[in-house]
């Protein structure tokens, strides 16, 4: 089955990407894809996402701010002679669940603002409270992610942000939520970062042999097939560079921003095998634990 979209970027079946890569069978297929915003979906779009592959949830990673950025700029496509079928249709398709986690949580945000000087925090609140929130995280852009590059962005999510990538996790270890999408604004950086960590996590598992003799067996993703799922979102984002570059200056971000670095998932792991003795250290810490890595193997193993 093709997935060329008509107005969705960066789609691919996880599953059947690991695979293709290794030459077997490691990871189940069509039952975890990614992509970047499905909000311009066309109806045969949204037709391929439900009634093709049988998509039954869509878990959305984005912020607060870029829902509304996005709602925003849709209002404005609707426009003549901008206006089109696509626009028509309601945002979220009908007859699949929708799952709101914003992976930048709380705790993220508070990291990033503390590393502000005192004068940045001040006009950061301000812009803030009178709406200007792209401005507002135009500041963070700048000052404290552009130094840190989007490697030192992700380290940064890992170590803030675990409770939202627990619940992130855990969207994946329900049978009756999969097929599954998980997207954020490009599919690449939190995307990404969740993905990678499901796939690490299917080594840090067991599940109990298909032969019925007690038997477990781990499902073992190598760091160079999670890489590849990674680095895949350079020509899966392509067509839409130009707009892409242009967001990214708007939140203070140079066009690097834009890219996927090659070192992603193999820094991801060892920030992880450094601070926490491996992904399961992590895990564990962050309170997805071993039973709950064993229903993701039994979901997503092949």
């Amino acid at each position: 089955m093709s997935l060329a979209f008509d107005n969705i970027l960066n789609f691919r079946d996880v599953g059947k990407t690991i695979n293709d890569y290794l030459g077997r069978k490691v990871v189940r297929e069509g039952v975890l894809y990614r992509s970047a915003r499905p909000d311009d979906a066309s109806p045969a779009d949204r037709k391929k996402l439900r009634d093709e592959l049988g998509i039954r949830t869509v878990v959305d990673l984005r912020t607060k701010t870029e829902h509304l950025k996005q709602a925003q700029k849709r209002r404005a496509s609707a426009l003549p002679p901008h206006s089109g079928a696509a626009l028509t249709e309601p945002l979220q398709i009908p007859g699949l669940r929708y799952r709101a986690i914003k992976v930048t949580g709380r705790r993220f945000e508070i990291f990033l603002l503390r590393q502000l000087a005192w004068l940045s925090l001040f006009k950061l609140l301000v812009l803030f409270l009178l709406g200007y929130r792209t401005q507002a995280i135009a500041i963070l852009g700048r000052e404290v992610m552009q130094p840190r590059g989007l490697v030192g962005l992700g380290v940064v999510t890992l170590d803030e942000s675990g409770a939202e990538i627990a619940e992130a996790l855990r969207t994946l270890t329900t049978p009756s939520s999969l097929p599954l999408l998980v997207h954020c604004t490009q599919g690449k950086d939190r995307t990404g970062l969740i993905i990678a960590l499901a796939l690490m996590a299917l080594g840090s598992s067991s599940s109990s042999d298909s032969g019925g003799g007690g038997r477990t067996v781990a499902v073992v993703v190598p760091t160079d097939a999670i890489s590849h799922d990674y680095l895949l979102s350079r020509q899966g984002l392509a067509p839409d560079r130009g707009s892409r570059l242009q967001e990214i200056r708007e939140i203070g971000l140079t066009p690097e921003w834009g890219d996927v670095p090659d070192d992603f998932v193999e820094s991801i792991r060892g920030h992880l095998r450094a601070k926490y003795g491996g992904v399961e250290g992590y895990l564990d810490g962050i309170g997805f634990g071993k039973d709950e890595r064993e229903r993701l193997a039994e979901v997503l193993g092949a």
